[in-house]
């Protein structure tokens, strides 16, 4: 990751629009899934290295991952 202070939370979505996360912070993330209308959440702490890398990716919107807004997240985290 860049060096530079990030506000948290982070909203960021998969390409498909399938899958939404919210970063909490450096090393938490929050998933949202949505699996034909259920909704399924997980919650991640990275404490191996390849988690690690993968906040840094969704953070700096490698792709597949795209920003997205609270708003958007909350919807289907509400549904």
């Amino acid at each position: 990751m860049k060096d530079k202070i990030t506000d948290f939370p982070q909203y960021r979505k998969l390409s498909n629009g399938k899958t939404f996360y919210k970063i909490t912070d450096d090393r938490h993330f929050e998933e949202l899934q949505l699996m034909g209308t259920r909704v399924l959440r997980y919650m991640t702490t990275a404490e191996q290295y390849p988690e690690i890398l993968r906040i840094n990716d969704m953070l700096e919107t490698v792709e597949p991952y795209e920003t997205a807004t609270k708003e958007e997240y909350d919807a289907l985290q509400n549904s």
